[in-house]
């Protein structure tokens, strides 16, 4: 009777599950105890399931094994090529074992993937994904069959701090010591983690809109007055920026045999190269080429570049300016020296001002240059005229 109520229910499933008809013969005939919820899993389980299930297991075997494997290789390899390379095996460097990879094997291939490295085996096999079941195949994580349980793991976890602060505040007003005045989370000179940094920490792919799910979620943690109280919890996911501030290289100031501090700088624009010379004590005047610039530059235009650095940083009538410009047209070379200009006045300023000139484009090199004529074309753009006759 057993067996005859079980067939039916059985047999509803086989309707459901027909893909998976083929895993139900060797279980069909040898009933045993028990086989009723193994065949259930089995028939609710799908193959791409299965498939993805097998290959993490054999991924994770394979890391175990093969990585350790590897290492080892690498370090005896590593001795070898500084013996080789008259190096220290001991003080060795990555940056030394690439030098002697491409000096060793040169390559031409334009793709640098194709040509021969030597790495550390972590950082040439990718990041596995631990086993997520247990010997008798139950998951571990009630979020395993939502594909995405690293995912639904983080939001279940962040979605926890959240409430944790919402608990805080709740606590803080009926002890009445709620106070709108607290000190947010510094997230200045920081930014999100991206969608493919996200992805390589949970080790799962994620769509763009779980991306974005998850930092609104965040970001609608931060507007909570005490969110201060789970500030590292917010940093784990965010990067600090680089300050592109420090990467403008400040020449030192120098004294005359006057005293009088100076500096100088130097700057391009198309084919004008220009070098200045500014010191400091002065009355304004400026002189390009040994000619006074209002003689020098006639349009206002090519005067507004010179006089802008100046002018941005409330400077004006406080240094005296000698450039030496040579090749280019005027246009260029009113631009070749506002960018000298620029770069010498850096060792005056303060860094929040070095950083202002940054974001106004004062320290960033026009590329642009004129565009060579096309063959079989009248200019770099223009056409011949069509003629029909």
């Amino acid at each position: 009777r057993d067996m005859a109520a079980g067939g039916g229910t059985f047999s509803a499933l086989l309707r459901r599950c027909r893909r998976c008809a083929v895993l139900l013969l060797p279980l069909q005939t040898s009933p045993t105890a028990g086989w009723v919820p193994s065949l259930v899993r089995f028939i609710c389980s799908s193959n791409p399931l299965q498939k993805k299930s097998m290959a993490a297991t054999f991924h994770v075997n394979y890391t175990e094994e093969f990585i350790k494997q590897q290492i080892e290789e690498f370090n005896i390899g590593k001795r070898h090529l500084a013996n080789m390379m008259g190096e220290d095996p001991e003080t060795i460097s990555q940056g030394d074992i690439d030098r002697s990879i491409r000096y060793l094997f040169p390559s031409g291939l334009f793709e640098k993937k194709a040509r021969p490295i030597m790495k550390h085996p972590l950082e040439v096999f990718p990041k596995q994904r631990a086993v997520q079941w247990g010997e008798d195949g139950r998951p571990f994580n009630f979020l395993f069959y939502t594909g995405k349980q690293s995912y639904y793991s983080l939001m279940h976890d962040t979605y926890d701090q959240f409430l944790n602060i919402q608990i805080y505040e709740d606590k803080l007003r009926e002890k009445g010591l709620f106070s709108l005045d607290t000190k947010p989370v510094n997230l200045v000179g920081s930014r999100w983690l991206t969608k493919e940094e996200l992805a390589e920490m949970l080790v799962e792919q994620i769509s763009d809109y779980d991306y974005m799910h998850f930092l609104q979620l965040l970001e609608r943690m931060l507007t909570l007055p005490h969110c201060s109280i789970k500030e590292d919890y917010v940093l784990k996911f965010r990067r600090k920026m680089e300050d592109q501030s420090k990467k403008q290289k400040v020449e030192p100031l120098q004294l005359d045999e006057n005293g009088v501090a100076f500096c100088k700088g130097e700057g391009r624009r198309k084919t004008a190269k220009a070098s200045v010379t500014i010191r400091d004590q002065g009355n304004g005047k400026i002189t390009v080429n040994g000619i006074d610039y209002l003689l020098y530059f006639p349009s206002l235009q090519e005067r507004e570049q010179l006089m802008f650095p100046f002018q941005f940083l409330d400077r004006l009538g406080m240094h005296d300016m000698d450039c030496t410009v040579q090749a280019g047209g005027v246009s260029a070379q009113a631009g070749a020296i506002r960018l000298a200009t620029s770069r010498a006045l850096l060792s005056f300023v303060t860094e929040m001002e070095v950083e202002s000139m940054r974001q106004a484009g004062l320290l960033t090199p026009d590329p642009r240059v004129r565009e060579r004529k096309k063959p079989g074309q009248e200019g770099a753009r223009r056409k011949f005229t069509w003629k029909k006759r």
